[in-house]
């Protein structure tokens, strides 16, 4: 229930009170015509003020609803009904449609107090009339009364509990929108966050890798043009595959590697061509049994390795890599070690010249529930850990698209 639920049923009530006023100023009009009262012209005349007054509200629909606009409109109406009662019994019929009126206008006390004295002037401006009092006298008011007390009671529960739906409803709203806003500027920086790690796995390293080998070609060139052919080809293919590598992170697919192989497969080329390119001697270990795993396990593995083994080329100065699968029952584990000069790996900011790395890799393992674990100090190497848990019967079906 909203407050334009409400509005129909109000403006009905309002109706057919207004109606109700005018049919029982045409009785007592008609009763003291028909009925031969001295006064009747009065009587007639009273009633006509009477239904202008009532319905002068409904010719200016726009008229101020001020309290002290109200307070005279419900004094002249009151006026009128005693003047009406003061000249025929009859008037009496008025004091129920007078009760909703001042139950509309007033605070609920004065109205309240209103209604109980308005209760009091009909049934003694009756027993004036008639010059007696009966029971009947006395119940009819009090009854009409309480009707209209009962039922502008209800309505105004009623008109609480919409407002009360409609503030509720309005501030769902915001919320929603404030929720929408903030998935959407979630969904903006997880892209960007992607789009860093992937560039920083794929890009920047075959870019790097590309600069190497372009400097050894230079340095060969000389005296061993052979040597230096060698070295431009492997970087020709580097550039092939990193061109390839970004048109699929582009489209969030599988890296190109796992598509045309297991991760096994995948981990062993990386090794093979790091130490081509590089000259570092880079070993591949495999322990237990290769097991299906969700491609999206895959596919993080694959881009840490490549950023652990990007690290061990660039920075850590290294001679000896040793990179270790394992795979357990429930369980996948990479390790990488090398024998660089190492570093400090508490956390540090990210940044362009360094760190990123790192960065990216526990961004990685923490977005699909895995461990990382980094351990390195200046001069003693680094060893590098990451594992996730699986259920043996998974398949790469489930995450197939799942590369960030």
């Amino acid at each position: 229930m909203d407050t334009e639920s409400l509005t129909q049923p109000l403006w009905s009530l309002r109706f057919w009170l207004q109606a109700l006023v005018v049919v029982l100023l045409l009785l007592v009009a008609g009763r003291a015509v028909t009925g031969q009262t001295p006064n009747a012209a009065a009587v007639l005349i009273t009633a006509v003020v009477m239904a202008v007054v009532k319905l002068a509200p409904m010719l200016w629909p726009r008229r101020s609803s001020s309290t002290l606009t109200s307070s005279v409109y419900l004094a002249v109406m009151v006026g009128v009904w005693l003047v009406l009662l003061w000249l025929t019994p009859e008037g009496v019929w008025l004091a129920f449609p007078l009760f909703f009126l001042q139950l509309d206008l007033l605070p609920l006390r004065g109205a309240l107090i209103a209604v109980a004295a308005t209760t009091i002037v009909a049934v003694a401006g009756f027993a004036w009339h008639q010059e007696t009092i009966t029971p009947a006298a006395v119940i009819g008011p009090v009854i009409g009364a309480a009707v209209a007390v009962a039922t502008a009671l209800g309505y105004q529960a009623l008109y609480r509990e919409s407002e009360q739906r409609r503030l509720l409803i309005e501030e769902l709203t915001a919320t929603q929108a404030d929720l929408a806003a903030a998935e959407h500027s979630a969904g903006v920086l997880a892209e960007r966050e992607r789009l860093a790690r992937e560039i920083h796995d794929t890009l920047a390293q075959g870019l790097s890798s590309i600069q190497l080998l372009l400097r050894a070609a230079g340095r060969a060139l000389p005296a061993h043009p052979d040597a230096a052919a060698e070295h431009v080809e492997l970087a020709r293919r580097t550039a092939q595959e990193n061109l390839a590598e970004a048109r699929r992170f582009v489209y969030a697919l599988t890296p190109p590697d796992l598509v045309n192989g297991s991760l096994l497969a995948a981990l062993e080329r990386l090794c093979a061509v790091t130490a081509q390119q590089s000259g570092l001697a880079v070993r591949f270990h495999l322990e237990g049994t290769a097991t299906p795993v969700p491609t999206s396990y895959e596919v993080a593995l694959l881009r840490i390795a490549q950023s652990a083994l990007a690290n061990a080329v660039q920075h850590a100065r290294a001679t000896r890599v040793e990179l270790t699968l394992t795979y357990m029952d429930t369980r996948i584990a990479l390790d990488v070690v090398d024998d660089g000069v190492g570093f400090d790996p508490s956390p540090v900011p990210v940044s362009v010249e360094g760190g990123f790395g790192i960065a990216a890799m526990r961004a990685r393992t923490a977005a699909l529930g895995g461990t990382l674990s980094v351990e390195s100090a200046p001069g003693q190497g680094t060893a590098l850990a990451v594992s996730f848990d699986h259920q043996p019967d998974l398949t790469d079906s489930e995450g197939a698209t799942a590369d960030d």
